[in-house]
Protein backbone atom coordinates (compact mmCIF):
# COMPACT_ATOMS: atom_id res chain seq x y z
CA UNK A 1 0.00 0.00 0.00
CA UNK A 2 1.19 3.55 -0.75
CA UNK A 3 2.93 5.12 2.28
CA UNK A 4 0.81 8.27 2.10
CA UNK A 5 -2.43 6.27 1.98
CA UNK A 6 -1.31 4.23 5.00
CA UNK A 7 -0.63 7.38 7.01
CA UNK A 8 -4.03 8.85 6.06
CA UNK A 9 -5.89 5.70 7.12
CA UNK A 10 -4.02 5.66 10.42
CA UNK A 11 -4.84 9.32 10.98
CA UNK A 12 -8.56 8.75 10.54
CA UNK A 13 -8.43 5.86 13.00
CA UNK A 14 -6.60 7.93 15.62
CA UNK A 15 -8.89 10.92 15.16
CA UNK A 16 -11.87 8.73 15.95
CA UNK A 17 -10.47 8.15 19.46
CA UNK A 18 -11.19 11.78 20.36
CA UNK A 19 -8.99 14.68 21.49
CA UNK A 20 -6.77 14.57 24.56
CA UNK A 21 -6.62 17.28 27.18
CA UNK A 22 -2.79 17.15 27.17
CA UNK A 23 -0.52 18.09 24.32
CA UNK A 24 1.63 15.27 23.02
CA UNK A 25 4.96 15.98 21.31
CA UNK A 26 4.55 16.94 17.64
CA UNK A 27 6.64 13.89 16.80
CA UNK A 28 3.68 11.79 17.97
CA UNK A 29 1.14 13.49 15.69
CA UNK A 30 -0.84 11.06 13.47
CA UNK A 31 0.81 12.22 10.24
CA UNK A 32 4.30 12.85 11.63
CA UNK A 33 6.84 11.51 9.14
CA UNK A 34 4.41 11.25 6.21
CA UNK A 35 5.66 12.41 2.83
CA UNK A 36 2.96 15.07 2.51
CA UNK A 37 3.44 18.74 1.70
CA UNK A 38 5.98 20.64 -0.28
CA UNK A 39 6.81 23.93 -1.98
CA UNK A 40 4.31 25.72 -4.20
CA UNK A 41 3.87 29.13 -5.79
CA UNK A 42 0.24 30.06 -6.36
CA UNK A 43 -1.93 33.17 -6.69
CA UNK A 44 -4.22 34.35 -3.90
CA UNK A 45 -7.66 35.97 -4.07
CA UNK A 46 -6.08 39.41 -4.40
CA UNK A 47 -3.91 38.39 -7.36
CA UNK A 48 -0.75 38.22 -5.25
CA UNK A 49 1.76 35.40 -5.65
CA UNK A 50 2.12 33.31 -2.51
CA UNK A 51 4.59 30.56 -1.71
CA UNK A 52 4.39 27.71 0.78
CA UNK A 53 7.62 28.85 2.47
CA UNK A 54 6.27 32.32 3.34
CA UNK A 55 4.06 30.64 5.95
CA UNK A 56 7.01 28.96 7.68
CA UNK A 57 6.73 29.43 11.41
CA UNK A 58 2.93 29.11 11.30
CA UNK A 59 0.69 26.11 11.61
CA UNK A 60 -1.34 25.71 8.42
CA UNK A 61 -4.79 24.34 7.70
CA UNK A 62 -4.60 23.20 4.07
CA UNK A 63 -7.72 22.12 2.19
CA UNK A 64 -7.97 21.28 -1.52
CA UNK A 65 -11.39 21.77 -3.08
CA UNK A 66 -13.32 24.04 -5.44
CA UNK A 67 -16.00 26.68 -5.17
CA UNK A 68 -18.61 24.86 -7.28
CA UNK A 69 -18.66 21.98 -4.77
CA UNK A 70 -21.63 22.78 -2.49
CA UNK A 71 -22.18 19.29 -1.07
CA UNK A 72 -18.67 18.73 0.33
CA UNK A 73 -16.33 21.71 0.15
CA UNK A 74 -18.75 24.35 1.39
CA UNK A 75 -19.84 22.38 4.51
CA UNK A 76 -16.24 21.35 5.17
CA UNK A 77 -15.05 24.95 5.05
CA UNK A 78 -17.93 26.05 7.26
CA UNK A 79 -16.99 23.48 9.91
CA UNK A 80 -13.24 24.03 9.64
CA UNK A 81 -13.46 27.79 9.91
CA UNK A 82 -16.11 27.65 12.64
CA UNK A 83 -13.73 25.38 14.54
CA UNK A 84 -10.88 27.84 14.00
CA UNK A 85 -13.12 30.66 15.24
CA UNK A 86 -13.93 28.69 18.39
CA UNK A 87 -10.22 28.09 18.93
CA UNK A 88 -9.60 31.83 18.47
CA UNK A 89 -12.07 32.64 21.23
CA UNK A 90 -10.52 30.11 23.61
CA UNK A 91 -6.83 30.65 22.71
CA UNK A 92 -6.45 33.88 20.69
CA UNK A 93 -2.65 33.96 20.82
CA UNK A 94 -2.26 30.35 19.72
CA UNK A 95 -4.93 30.72 17.03
CA UNK A 96 -2.95 33.62 15.60
CA UNK A 97 -0.27 31.08 14.74
CA UNK A 98 -2.68 29.20 12.42
CA UNK A 99 -3.00 30.19 8.75
CA UNK A 100 -5.93 28.60 6.86
CA UNK A 101 -5.43 27.94 3.14
CA UNK A 102 -7.98 26.85 0.52
CA UNK A 103 -6.33 25.56 -2.69
CA UNK A 104 -8.60 25.09 -5.68
CA UNK A 105 -8.47 22.00 -7.89
CA UNK A 106 -10.55 23.86 -10.51
CA UNK A 107 -8.35 26.75 -11.63
CA UNK A 108 -10.30 27.19 -14.86
CA UNK A 109 -13.35 28.51 -13.01
CA UNK A 110 -11.79 29.53 -9.69
CA UNK A 111 -10.19 32.82 -10.63
CA UNK A 112 -8.89 35.13 -7.89
CA UNK A 113 -12.15 37.10 -8.03
CA UNK A 114 -14.25 33.96 -7.58
CA UNK A 115 -12.04 32.77 -4.73
CA UNK A 116 -12.25 36.15 -3.01
CA UNK A 117 -16.03 35.94 -2.80
CA UNK A 118 -15.85 32.31 -1.65
CA UNK A 119 -13.26 32.59 1.13
CA UNK A 120 -14.72 35.82 2.52
CA UNK A 121 -17.83 33.87 3.50
CA UNK A 122 -15.94 31.63 5.94
CA UNK A 123 -13.15 33.44 7.79
CA UNK A 124 -11.39 36.82 7.47
CA UNK A 125 -7.92 35.21 7.47
CA UNK A 126 -8.70 32.41 5.02
CA UNK A 127 -6.50 32.62 1.93
CA UNK A 128 -7.75 31.18 -1.36
CA UNK A 129 -5.14 30.00 -3.85
CA UNK A 130 -5.30 29.27 -7.56
CA UNK A 131 -2.83 29.02 -10.44
CA UNK A 132 -2.16 27.32 -13.73
CA UNK A 133 -3.16 23.72 -14.31
CA UNK A 134 0.48 22.75 -13.89
CA UNK A 135 0.91 24.68 -10.64
CA UNK A 136 -2.22 23.16 -9.12
CA UNK A 137 -1.20 19.66 -10.22
CA UNK A 138 2.23 20.10 -8.64
CA UNK A 139 0.77 21.33 -5.34
CA UNK A 140 -1.81 18.53 -5.23
CA UNK A 141 0.87 15.92 -5.90
CA UNK A 142 3.00 17.28 -3.06
CA UNK A 143 0.05 16.93 -0.68
CA UNK A 144 -0.94 13.47 -1.94
CA UNK A 145 -4.29 14.88 -3.14
CA UNK A 146 -6.01 13.17 -6.06
CA UNK A 147 -8.46 15.02 -8.27
CA UNK A 148 -10.02 14.57 -11.68
CA UNK A 149 -12.61 16.24 -13.85
CA UNK A 150 -16.00 14.55 -14.21
CA UNK A 151 -17.78 15.68 -17.35
CA UNK A 152 -21.32 17.05 -17.05
CA UNK A 153 -24.12 17.88 -19.44
CA UNK A 154 -22.23 20.87 -20.84
CA UNK A 155 -18.68 22.14 -21.07
CA UNK A 156 -19.15 24.35 -17.98
CA UNK A 157 -21.23 22.00 -15.82
CA UNK A 158 -18.47 19.56 -14.96
CA UNK A 159 -17.62 18.42 -11.45
CA UNK A 160 -14.24 17.81 -9.84
CA UNK A 161 -13.76 14.57 -7.94
CA UNK A 162 -11.10 15.11 -5.28
CA UNK A 163 -9.63 13.89 -2.00
CA UNK A 164 -11.39 15.21 1.09
CA UNK A 165 -8.35 15.86 3.27
CA UNK A 166 -8.18 18.86 5.63
CA UNK A 167 -4.51 18.84 6.64
CA UNK A 168 -3.02 20.48 9.71
CA UNK A 169 0.60 21.26 8.90
CA UNK A 170 3.24 22.23 11.45
CA UNK A 171 5.35 25.41 11.51
CA UNK A 172 8.04 23.54 9.58
CA UNK A 173 5.55 22.77 6.79
CA UNK A 174 5.37 19.08 7.68
CA UNK A 175 2.07 17.24 8.27
CA UNK A 176 0.64 16.72 11.72
CA UNK A 177 -2.96 15.52 11.43
CA UNK A 178 -6.19 15.51 9.49
CA UNK A 179 -8.84 17.80 10.92
CA UNK A 180 -12.29 16.23 11.50
CA UNK A 181 -14.27 18.57 9.26
CA UNK A 182 -16.97 16.04 8.40
CA UNK A 183 -17.20 14.22 11.75
CA UNK A 184 -20.94 14.28 12.48
CA UNK A 185 -22.50 16.09 15.39
CA UNK A 186 -24.70 13.55 17.19
CA UNK A 187 -27.41 16.16 17.76
CA UNK A 188 -27.35 17.55 14.25
CA UNK A 189 -26.48 15.79 11.05
CA UNK A 190 -23.51 18.00 10.30
CA UNK A 191 -19.84 18.42 11.17
CA UNK A 192 -18.98 19.53 14.68
CA UNK A 193 -16.69 22.59 14.87
CA UNK A 194 -15.91 21.73 18.50
CA UNK A 195 -13.98 18.69 17.30
CA UNK A 196 -11.95 20.86 14.93
CA UNK A 197 -11.17 23.30 17.75
CA UNK A 198 -10.19 20.40 20.02
CA UNK A 199 -7.82 18.99 17.40
CA UNK A 200 -6.19 22.39 16.96
CA UNK A 201 -5.79 22.67 20.74
CA UNK A 202 -4.10 19.29 20.74
CA UNK A 203 -1.26 20.31 18.40
CA UNK A 204 -0.93 24.10 18.11
CA UNK A 205 1.58 25.56 20.56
Amino acid sequence: MNKNVTFLITAFALAACGPSSEQAPLSQAPLAGAAIGGPFTLTDQDGKQRSHSEFDGKFRIVYFGYTNCPDICTPDMQHLMAGLSQFEKAEPQLAGKVQPLFITVDPKRDTPAVLKQFVSAFHPRLIGLTGSDEQIAEAAKAFAVHYERVEGSSAESYLMSHSQTPFLMGPDGKPLALLPADTPNTQANEGDPKLVAAELAKWVR
